[in-house]
């Protein structure tokens, strides 16, 4: 017999059993799954806004550059901690993952970081709009904890900050 999903297993079942089984949510969870594999949409989203605002190039590229970034640094930090992904049987996975690492979610960092630098850009409260929903469907998809979400959204915020100094910085050292 299966012990009965504790902790972390427990609010991803919980998650999973409120949402998962409504209309249309697997298939969004799916699609922004895909859009933030690897930063690939951000970096996309970014590159389209560079091309459109050629005057503001130098923003939605450092925007698109963060968001890479913000993913290399969960990349190395899934590497060093090691977590492996939700197991327990009661957890669906919804969705196929490049590695078995789950801390902290490249999806949540990546996300977090290009909503900040994105939504600096285009003066729009894009974490607001986008975070919540890519963190959680991490959960729905039933890939990732709680704690490598939420870790994630923090790693990400931090490199945006770190990137939109930096970027101050070479800016102020242009003039």
């Amino acid at each position: 017999m299966t012990e009965p999903p504790r902790g972390e297993d427990a609010a991803l079942v919980a998650v999973q059993a409120a949402l998962a089984g409504r209309p249309g949510v697997l298939a969004a969870a799916r699609t922004m799954s895909h859009f933030g594999e690897h930063s690939a949409g951000w970096v996309g989203a970014a590159a389209l806004g560079a091309l459109l605002q050629p005057a503001r190039r130098r923003a939605w590229l450092t925007a698109g550059a963060g968001a890479f970034a913000a993913h290399a640094a969960a990349v190395v930090i899934k590497r060093v901690v090691r977590r492996e992904r939700p197991h327990h049987p009661a957890i669906a996975v919804n969705v196929g993952t490049p590695s078995r690492l789950s801390f902290p979610s490249a999806h949540a960092t990546s996300t977090t970081a290009a909503a900040v630098l994105l939504g600096r850009v285009s003066g729009l409260p894009l974490p607001a709009v986008l975070v919540p929903p890519m963190a959680l469907s991490r959960l729905v998809l039933g890939v990732h904890y709680p704690s490598d979400v939420l870790t994630g959204v923090a790693v990400g915020a931090t490199v945006a900050e770190v990137v939109s100094r930096i970027s101050e910085r070479d800016g102020a050292d242009r003039r």
